[in-house]
């Protein structure tokens, strides 16, 4: 296996051989941990998650991670962690992962069973190849490229909950000593689309917000008594219909909206990837980037009423909706539900009130690009896959990431990965390419090395 030592000199080219090398047992190793359905959901075996977690710990032990062993928390599969010291005046790196995976699905929408990992077209398909196993990879061959003695120091966190939610999620704030670092790799992103070497900046918040009316102590006959009698799915109807403009735009005051300034995907790209059918219009005005993430979103989850195959004729006496609000990365999660609360109080349909209750607020994050770690990470990205670094936003939310923000607040957090756009994660066909995997290790192994330089350089300003 080659490796690059401390003692050569190292550079792009070396690297990049080195890590074309690896390639072929990390594959195999990769397909190894693809195979093993190591599913979080609470409804499913636990051992195969147990078997996941030793798979990882032997490949970081293997790959000259020292002290491994495992974080335990309540109620909480086990966090392998680990650590190098760092050479002298040299930053420390956290590498973040999970090896966790959700349920296949439907596996006859498979082409291949989600277990057994396939080879084909130059992708390895399965179900957590490239969510997130293949991340935990990069990190697995980041450090064999170094051959275990990188230029910085690495602590590793790489947990088997993420898909499900852990104590984890708020464990940075409790005991930042654990994650205290000077940049961090959260590997659970990946590039826009194939061959964009990507940064994911800002992540959207997010709130949930409950809302019923109810109008009459029970159904009443429709033709004795619509017509007059309020009905509660209407009331609700018009309440939720209130939300969004005739264009499709969330239409709440105190909702923070801006432009993005990145890169964002094409409208051809967006359609195929919402699988939006050819003859309809998407929501909303203005850029891609904007509506999906650096503007709010709102979307009804649930709606409580009759069935239409269980449906009577009668005044419906109470109806309720759950809504979903996706928030401004930089825009107080509280704030943006008071603001909706606020909204639905207010609107009234025919003049009836609602009954509005707040549900689970997660806030956002905005990363700071300016740092040392930033510059080095868009010059890594950007020599690993031979074009510019862009950077992205996502609508989702990561709770962890606003939890090490706020425990290590001077910490320079980058999100990247393996995965991209294409890659259908959560859904059948899971796939990584492999020349994403490769470029995603070489990125990681050049960013220790153009960190390191560009750290030096800063201490002695």
């Amino acid at each position: 296996m080659a490796r690059v030592t401390q003692e050569r000199t190292v550079t792009p080219t070396s690297l990049a051989s080195a890590v074309d090398a690896l390639m072929p047992q990390l594959t195999a190793d990769l397909i190894a941990l693809t195979r093993i359905p190591s599913i979080s959901e609470s409804s499913f075996p636990p051992q195969p998650v147990h078997d996941a977690c030793k798979l990882v710990m032997q490949l970081l032990r293997d790959a000259g991670l020292q002290n491994v062993k495992t974080l335990d928390l309540p109620e909480t599969y086990p966090i392998v962690i680990g650590s190098i010291p760092a050479p002298s005046d040299a930053p420390t790196v956290l590498l973040y992962g999970h090896y966790d995976v959700v349920p296949p699905g439907d596996e006859t929408k498979w082409t291949s069973p989600p277990f057994e990992p396939a080879t084909r077209d130059g992708a390895i398909f399965g179900r957590g190849a490239s969510d997130s196993k293949a991340n935990v990879m990069a990190h697995v061959g980041a450090l064999r490229a170094w051959g275990g003695k990188p230029p910085v120091g690495i602590k590793v966190v790489v947990e088997g909950m993420e898909e499900v939610g852990s104590a984890l999620n708020q464990y940075p704030t409790v005991a930042p000593e654990q994650f205290r670092s000077d940049a961090m790799l959260i590997t659970d992103m990946g590039s826009l689309r194939p061959g964009a070497p990507t940064l994911t900046v800002a992540l959207r918040g997010t709130a949930v917000v409950n809302v019923e009316a109810t109008t009459l102590a029970g159904p009443k006959h429709s033709g004795q008594f619509g017509g007059a009698a309020p009905d509660a799915l209407i009331v609700l109807l018009h309440a939720l219909a209130s939300l969004h403009d005739k264009h499709g735009n969330v239409a709440v005051a105190g909702l923070r909206r801006e432009p993005w300034k990145g890169e964002s995907y094409s409208e051809v790209e967006f359609r195929e990837l919402a699988e939006v059918r050819k003859d309809l219009p998407l929501f909303g005005t203005g850029g891609l980037g904007e509506r999906l993430w650096s503007g709010p979103a709102i979307t009804i989850t649930g709606l409580d009423a009759l069935p239409v195959d269980k449906a009577v004729n009668a005044v419906v006496p109470q109806a309720r909706a759950k809504i979903n609000l996706r928030v401004h990365p930089q825009q107080d999660a509280k704030e943006a539900q008071d603001a909706l609360m606020k909204h639905l109080n207010a609107v009234r349909p025919f003049g009836i009130s609602l009954t509005v209750t707040p549900g689970a607020t997660g806030d956002g994050f905005a990363a700071e690009t300016s740092g040392p770690a930033y510059d080095a990470a868009r010059a890594a990205l950007a020599t690993a896959w031979g074009s510019d670094t862009i950077k992205v936003a996502t609508g989702g939310s990561i709770p962890l990431v606003h939890a090490l923000s706020t425990g290590v607040p001077d910490a320079e957090i980058l999100l990247l990965g393996a995965t991209d756009g294409f890659s259908n994660i959560h859904a059948p066909n899971e796939r990584v390419l492999v020349k994403e995997l490769r470029n995603t290790v070489l990125a990681q192994a050049l960013f220790f090395h153009e960190y390191a330089d560009r750290w030096s350089s800063t201490s002695k300003r």
